[in-house]
């Protein structure tokens, strides 16, 4: 397994903060059950990232299990790195996912 080095796009971490803190205010515990699930993801991600399917601006994506989100990245294999585009609502425009961010 060829190790990779995680980044997040700052907007990325704000998405992802936000979504934290709305899930653990509507139940206690929920928001931490959101944040082992998209580490799980990213840890899938960097296990095999060339899997996801390739779409918009060179980014990939991979649906974050039980929860309505996508994480986004780009992979930069010789840096051996992935950006984190956007933990992207899926109840959200899809064009948003890379607005701003690319």
């Amino acid at each position: 397994m060829t190790d990779y080095i995680i980044i997040f796009h700052p907007k990325a971490e704000i998405e992802f903060l936000e979504a934290f803190e709305w899930y653990e205010e509507r139940l206690e515990g929920l928001g931490f059950r959101f944040e082992t699930c998209v580490e799980r993801r990213l840890k899938a991600i960097t296990a095999a990232p060339l899997i996801y399917p390739l779409k918009n601006y060179n980014c990939r994506e991979s649906k974050v299990e039980d929860f309505p989100f996508l994480v986004v990245y780009k992979l930069y294999p010789r840096k051996r790195t992935l950006l984190i585009i956007s933990i992207f609502h899926t109840s959200r425009k899809p064009d948003r996912k890379y607005k701003k961010k690319l």
